[in-house]
């Protein structure tokens, strides 16, 4: 089976945060860093596989702290685990005040690809190999997170089916 090491899926994004990527508290939207994230991560996943990813799920993005518009924010994602076909990513968020040049972790998050050949069936994906401390230890705890997402897809897809998807208008 072939592998790709860490270091080849890590990709790099940086923003200026502008008046109009804010909301009513002066704080970057959330929706327009889920998209940052979204699109960094769906890069790490192709360069693992160079075929298409599509996201399989968001399994979480925790905002720990706000960002401002004095801040630049910048965006680390890799992939940090592999199965047959899926490609777990991490994204890393750091907000930098401009001002200041202190530096928090202002977010993190995990999102599921799946690789897709030209028909759109899954197919394998290479064995990821981490180096780092940090990569290593994503790579460590892949299994369990990986355990709650099988169930959490369930659970959803248990909840989805007792949903109606009559419109309240008919």
């Amino acid at each position: 089976m072939e592998k790709k090491y860490v270091k080849e899926t890590r990709c790099f994004k940086v923003s200026r945060v502008f008046p109009t990527d804010v909301n009513n508290h002066d704080t970057l939207f959330g929706g327009k860093l889920m998209s940052y994230i979204d699109d960094i991560a769906s890069i790490s996943a192709s360069k693992l596989c160079r075929v298409t990813t599509v996201t399989a799920s968001t399994d979480s993005v925790d905002f720990l702290y706000p960002i401002r518009p004095t801040d630049s924010v910048s965006l680390e994602s890799f992939v940090t685990w592999t199965g047959k076909s899926s490609i777990e990513v991490f994204v890393k968020v750091i907000r930098e005040d401009l001002r200041s040049g202190e530096r928090k972790i202002a977010a993190t998050s995990f999102l599921t690809f799946v690789a897709l050949d030209e028909q759109n069936k899954t197919i394998l994906v290479p064995r990821i190999v981490p180096e780092t401390e940090e990569e290593k230890k994503l790579y460590e705890t892949a299994e369990n997170r990986t355990v709650m997402r099988k169930h959490r897809r369930e659970e959803s897809k248990k909840f989805a089916d007792f949903l109606v998807s009559k419109y309240p208008w008919e």
